[in-house]
């Protein structure tokens, strides 16, 4: 069976990222499917899987291709890059956001140059990546940036909820002014094309409304009128088969059954927070999650790449009780999409 190579981000060193990798690795299905290979600092795996007791042999490399990809076994390509002295779990530091930061730009690389098949990001703290000097937004933005990518779109994916974003990191304010007829008939391409590389076979989209019940013909905003309906009326011309603008609460609890093969949505929060109902569950008795599941995709790139949708979790960070839930789907789309390739 064919094994893509899966480059895979430490994320933040004072995060539960480097945890949620190695117990990742240490997953059946994951060993299945591809040859992972991690990608940070050989030091920071060393001293989570001695700290957390987690049973697994960290392999340094310099080069993917001295990985061995052997069960039991974490292959890292070895950057070097932290000072664990410098690094305290659930604190932000330019240490870490640097360290963290240098292992997506090189995965990134490795992947432009074809050494590994696909690429999957455990979670950063943007204001660490700021502090050591990286002005960036978040993973989206920096995979954009560094493979000259002008048209790209986040797209979340957790069973029946398949959402794509208008904007994403900018203000409230901002992303109202982004909410242009141009740039939704894009998202909706870019997502037709990840239901398609993902196997989905119900292509009905769902756009979803800006205004409280779309607008209700312009009663609370004219956006809905001026610039949703005329892109709804564009995307039919093209072939897509879609719907809109809907009222966001109603769309998404029709896209919660299935209804939709995926939905636009128009801003951060109005498609982030019904998707992490579905994917996160809190257990209030013992105050964490009990699991987060979810990916997070970002089309229109010239390479793959998935992540977990989920934070650096500082509170938890070093304490062993992370899930790898979400680290092991993003790495199973990854597979999927470099298959379907």
């Amino acid at each position: 069976m064919y094994k893509p190579i899966i480059g895979i981000t430490m994320g933040d060193p004072a995060s539960i990222g480097p945890e949620i990798a190695l117990k990742a690795l240490l997953d059946a299905r994951v060993q299945a499917i591809c040859k992972p290979i991690l990608v940070g600092d050989a030091a920071v795996f060393r001293q989570i899987a001695s700290l957390l007791q987690i049973p697994i042999r960290i392999h340094a490399v310099e080069q993917v291709s001295e990985a061995q990809f052997v069960a039991g076994e974490a292959d890292v390509l070895d950057l070097k890059n932290t000072d664990l002295s410098k690094v305290t779990f659930g604190e932000i530091s330019s240490e870490a956001g640097n360290a963290s930061f240098e292992a997506v730009t090189k995965v990134i690389d490795l992947a432009l140059n074809g050494e590994v098949n696909a690429t999957v990001t455990g979670p950063i703290n943007k204001k660490s990546v700021n502090e050591a000097g990286h002005h960036f937004a978040g993973h989206t933005e920096i995979y954009a940036h560094y493979t000259q990518t002008k048209k790209y779109a986040m797209l979340l994916v957790e069973e029946n909820m398949k959402v794509i974003h208008v904007s994403t990191h900018v203000s409230l304010r901002q992303a109202c002014d982004l909410v242009k007829k141009d740039r939704i008939v894009e998202v909706t391409e870019l997502l037709h094309q990840g239901l398609m590389s993902l196997g989905e076979k119900n292509l009905k989209i769902g756009i979803a409304g800006l205004n409280p019940h779309a607008g209700d013909s312009g009663l609370f905003g004219t956006e809905d009128d001026e610039e949703i309906v005329p892109a709804v009326e564009e995307a039919r011309k093209r072939g897509y088969d879609v719907e809109g603008p809907v009222p966001a609460d109603t769309l998404f609890s029709k896209a919660a059954t299935g209804y939709y093969g995926g939905i636009v949505a128009m801003y951060h929060d109005q498609g982030h927070i019904p998707f992490k109902l579905t994917g996160f569950k809190w257990n209030a008795e013992k105050k964490q999650m009990d699991s987060v599941k979810g990916v997070n995709i970002t089309m229109g790139l010239p390479i793959i790449r998935t992540s977990v949708d989920h934070g650096t979790a500082f509170e938890i960070a070093g304490k062993g009780v992370a899930s790898p839930d979400a680290m092991i789907l993003a790495i199973e789309s990854a597979v999927q999409l470099a298959s379907n390739k």
